[in-house]
Parts: structure tokens; C-alpha cells; sequence
């Protein structure tokens, strides 16, 4: 019984290896028909067609390194470069041969190329010159990544530059302002203590203003008091209409005067010399 347990295992054994390679080889067979007919279509610039039959061959047999390669290079002439650089990365991992390996990390470095990642591009193209280092073309864009990625990295740190210089610039300004703000506080000082300053002040100026009022009422009083003096002199000094002077009335006194005195000395003249005689008789 033993013996024909262990007997049909080692028969299953060289059996299902062998299923399982014929089946593989049929379905490599077949992903490959559908890989051709992909290919006329995309040739006649049918993609939507050749995208579907490629994609086809792809599920039929992960083998098959051409269909995702071939699917690859028809999204990069679509520019649909990151569906393309899924399919040459598939086809890298895939890939058991050199050659295969080598196409499919340099067409990877062309699409790093494309986004302007250098850097990636570099070890993409590296990673290709190593299955295949005679390829010119490839040692070529080698060249090329590393001269773009020097000239990237320069205008980087040029850029860097700017915005570090750009930054120090800011904060002179913001420095700048803040110490300008400071001074324009202290200038300005407490505003309760301007405001105190300010009531002080105007106290100050209403106290003055009320010094000032009082004495131009002062001033004013003296004037007042001071205008009817003034007044009376004026009228003393100028005649009246229709009165004398004082002066007139001093000459008119003195005229009197005089004219008194000639009539007294004329009046002790006649009592000195008598009575005088008629010459006409009497009755």
C-alpha cells in the first residue's frame, strides 16, 4: 500500500510540471499573435485598438516583455509618459535577457528625461549601460542627464541664493519698521500721559486766556474810567457854540477893567478942578 502512495506521487510530480510548461508556452504563443496584430494597428495609427490588444497580451502571459514594451513606446509617442514609464518599468522587471533589460531602463531614463528628472535619468541610463555598454546612444544620454542635472543643481542653488538674500532683505525691512514703529512710540510716549499733557495744557492755556480776558477787562474799565476825564478836558479846551472863550472873557474883563479905571480918573479930575460957571443970566 506504502509503495503505491509513493509511486503516484512521483508520477504527479514529473506530470503537472510538465502541463504547466505547455501551458505557459501556448499562452506565450498566443500573447504573442495578439502582441503582432497590436503591432500592424499601431503602425495604421489605430492606438485605441493596438492599446486594447496589447493590453490583452499582457494578461495573456507575463512572459511576453514585448507587449509592455511595445504598449511603452506607443504612450510615450502620446506623451502619456507616466502610463509609459508603468509598461518599460514592467518590461525591465520581466525582462530575463540583457537586451531587453537594457531597452527598457533606457527608454525609462527618456521618460525621467522628459519630466526633467535628472538625477533619475542618470541611474536609468546608468542601470541600461550595464546591460549593454556598447550602446552609444545610450552613453549619450548619459552625458546629457549628468550636463542638465550640473546646470539644474546650479540654478538651484542660485535660486536658493536669491530667496536667502531675498529673506535678509525682508527682514532689514521688517527690522527696519519695527525699529521705526519703536521710535514712533516713543515719540508718541504714554497716551495717558499725552492726554495728562495735553488737559495740562489746556489748562494751562485757559488759565492764560483767563488772565489775558481779565486784564483787557481791566484795561478796559481804565479806559472807561478813563474817557469821560479826557472828555471834559476836551470840552474845556473847545469852545462851546455860541459861548466865549476863557480868553475872550479874560480880555473882556480886563477891557472892563481899564475902561472902569479911565472913568474913575476922569470922575477924581472933575472933583479936583470944581464946578464950572454959566454964562447965562439968571431969572
Amino acid at each position: 500500500m506504502k509503495k503505491i502512495v509513493l509511486l503516484t506521487f512521483l508520477i504527479s510530480a514529473f506530470v503537472f510540471p510538465q502541463d504547466d510548461i505547455k501551458e505557459k508556452e501556448k499562452a506565450l504563443r498566443a500573447s504573442t499573435d495578439i502582441t503582432f496584430e497590436a503591432n500592424k494597428e499601431l503602425a495604421e495609427n489605430d492606438f485605441v485598438d493596438a492599446e486594447v490588444n496589447y493590453r490583452r497580451a499582457i494578461s495573456k502571459s507575463e512572459e511576453n516583455t514585448v507587449a509592455p514594451y511595445n504598449l511603452g513606446n506607443a504612450y510615450y509617442n502620446q506623451s502619456s509618459f507616466s502610463e509609459a514609464f508603468g509598461r518599460f518599468k514592467q518590461a525591465g522587471e520581466l525582462a530575463s535577457e540583457k537586451p531587453a533589460k537594457h531597452k527598457a531602463f533606457h527608454n525609462m531614463g527618456n521618460v525621467f528625461m522628459k519630466n526633467k528628472e535628472y538625477a533619475k535619468a542618470v541611474e536609468a541610463y546608468k542601470e541600461a549601460l550595464r546591460n549593454d555598454p556598447t550602446d552609444e546612444e545610450t552613453r549619450y544620454n548619459l552625458a546629457l542627464a549628468k550636463e542638465l542635472l550640473k546646470k539644474d543643481k546650479n540654478n538651484q542653488n542660485k535660486d536658493d541664493n536669491k530667496d536667502k538674500q531675498d529673506q535678509e532683505e525682508n527682514k532689514d525691512k521688517n527690522q527696519d519698521k519695527q525699529d521705526q514703529g519703536d521710535k514712533e512710540d516713543e515719540n508718541k510716549g504714554d497716551p495717558k500721559e499725552e492726554e495728562n499733557d495735553k488737559d495740562s495744557n489746556d489748562g494751562d492755556k485757559g488759565d492764560q486766556e483767563k488772565e489775558e480776558n481779565e486784564k483787557e477787562e481791566g484795561d478796559g474799565k481804565k479806559e472807561e474810567n478813563k474817557q469821560p476825564e479826557e472828555g471834559d478836558q476836551q470840552q474845556q479846551k473847545q469852545p462851546r457854540p455860541n459861548q466865549l472863550s476863557q480868553q475872550q472873557i479874560k480880555n473882556l474883563l480886563e477891557a472892563m477893567q481899564n475902561e472902569e479905571k479911565k472913568v474913575k480918573e476922569k470922575m477924581d479930575a472933575q472933583k479936583v478942578k470944581g464946578v464950572k460957571t454959566k454964562n447965562v443970566k439968571d431969572w
